[in-house]
């Protein structure tokens, strides 16, 4: 299986998000907030409209996580967030969409997402960060950030196809491959450096230009499989 095909399997895996006794406009904005995302929203009523507002996450024919709508929507209005973990009132929500899609993403969506998963390697300090350019010429404009993350424990991998001149040296690994799987792929995983509860990945492929599909995740197998993936198809250039 290559990145590629992870990325389908996930597409082709919807979940269903079901608002129960809301109204119209409550269910044609979490549709709006959700547009992006590989998750269908439903609304549906109780026969008594009992216990009020609520929410269920539904992944085929099972009901996978419910919150009340009040707790999801009031931490939602707080900002989106890509790869967090925290004590949430719809934390359980959050769990069941781990790898969860998104679509047509700009560059500055991308870049927000990534940042969460560097910063989190930071603030770990060790363990091992793969992180995919597409271009030698892109991971240029991040050399500062990446040599920074370089010298500290965390060990550091770069990919990226060359189109100029690497760096002489630097304080990471750098993968120069002349594949269309890299050239086409933005990804940045971290392996949690030892703790499973710190692993997150952000996979995305560019299907039109400067637009990318994909997800992101903390599930652990799926961190694993990505750097599995990584370390044994990809050889390294310069270190």
């Amino acid at each position: 299986m290559s990145l590629t095909e992870l990325i389908a399997g996930v597409e082709d895996h919807q979940k269903t998000l079901t608002v129960f006794n809301a109204g119209e406009s409550v269910v044609d904005d979490l549709r709006e907030r959700f547009a992006d995302r590989n998750v269908r929203v439903l609304p549906e009523r109780t026969e008594s409209g009992r216990p009020g507002e609520f929410i269920t996450l539904s992944d085929g024919e099972e009901v996978v996580a419910a919150a009340s709508l009040d707790s999801f929507t009031e931490t939602l209005s707080d900002g989106e967030r890509y790869i967090t973990r925290d004590s949430s009132p719809y934390r359980s929500i959050l769990d069941h969409l781990d790898e969860t899609m998104f679509t047509s993403w700009s560059i500055e969506r991308m870049v927000a997402a990534s940042r969460e998963i560097e910063d989190r390697a930071w603030r770990v300090g060790y363990g091992s960060l793969h992180a995919g350019f597409q271009t030698l010429s892109t991971l240029q404009g991040e050399l500062d950030l990446y040599e920074r993350l370089g010298e500290t424990d965390v060990s550091v991998h770069a990919y990226a196809v060359p189109d100029t001149e690497p760096p002489e040296s630097s304080a990471f690994t750098l993968h120069l491959e002349r594949s269309q799987e890299i050239a086409d792929s933005w990804f940045v995983v971290f392996d949690g450096g030892g703790d499973p509860r710190q692993k997150c990945a952000l996979l995305a492929e560019e299907r039109e230009p400067r637009e990318f599909y994909g997800f992101w995740t903390y599930d652990e197998s799926t961190v694993d499989w990505i750097i599995d993936y990584l370390e044994s198809t990809y050889g390294y250039l310069e270190q």
